[in-house]
């Protein structure tokens, strides 16, 4: 390029596009509700973190209560990529991919204190709050369908999968939580002999 050329080029910032800002917005409100709960999350915390004027949540969401909403379907897709990376990462065969689906919660990114912060929010909030409810409902509804699908998957002769896949999510959940909070009383190699072992009882 001559001198020319580099003294009369236009030089200009590159503008956030609106989907970035609002992911910003989003991500910005998980990490309000690992850091103060769903009672300190407001417009203004949420922005303060996000480092934008308050009325940009405004224009993105119809309130904070949307965007919580936004950001825990946000922090569920990011734990269902995690399991379907693990269930790509095991192979063919369908009790490895299984497994490989039930124990991933043990490890990062789904085994996370600050992942745990915000999703003790959302849990605290299923109970008083419809729409926060029924995206509860639906984001445990795959991980449980996750887990029917793969249960089929290796044992084609049972007719139904659901109370196992029921029992399942309420066992990693238990450890899973364990693990995230720290000093938990069993490695996670151990909590993945506890899965296995229950599985072989449930089947």
């Amino acid at each position: 390029m001559s001198q020319h050329q580099s003294s009369t080029a236009p030089t200009f910032r590159r503008r956030s596009d609106p989907d970035e800002r609002r992911q910003s917005l989003i991500e910005a409100t998980a990490r309000c509700l690992a850091k103060n709960g769903a009672g300190g999350t407001s417009v203004r915390t949420i922005c303060a973190a996000a480092g934008v004027s308050p009325g940009l949540l405004r224009h993105y969401f119809g309130g904070v209560g949307q965007a919580i909403a936004e950001a825990y379907r946000w922090t569920g897709l990011r734990v269902s990529h995690a399991l379907e990376e693990a269930v790509a990462g095991a192979g063919d065969d369908p009790r490895a991919r299984l497994l490989a689906y039930l124990t991933a919660s043990f490890r990062s990114p789904i085994a996370d204190p600050e992942l745990l912060a915000t999703w003790l929010a959302f849990w605290s909030m299923t109970p008083v709050d419809g729409d926060i409810g029924a995206l509860h409902g639906e984001i445990y509804g795959e991980f449980r369908g996750g887990i029917q699908d793969l249960i089929l998957a290796l044992r084609p002769d049972l007719s139904d999968a659901r109370l196992q896949a029921v029992a399942l999510t309420a066992l990693i959940d238990g450890l899973w939580l364990e693990l995230s909070l720290g000093h938990a009383p069993f490695t996670p190699l151990e909590a993945e002999g506890l899965v296995e072992k229950w599985l072989d009882a449930l089947l």
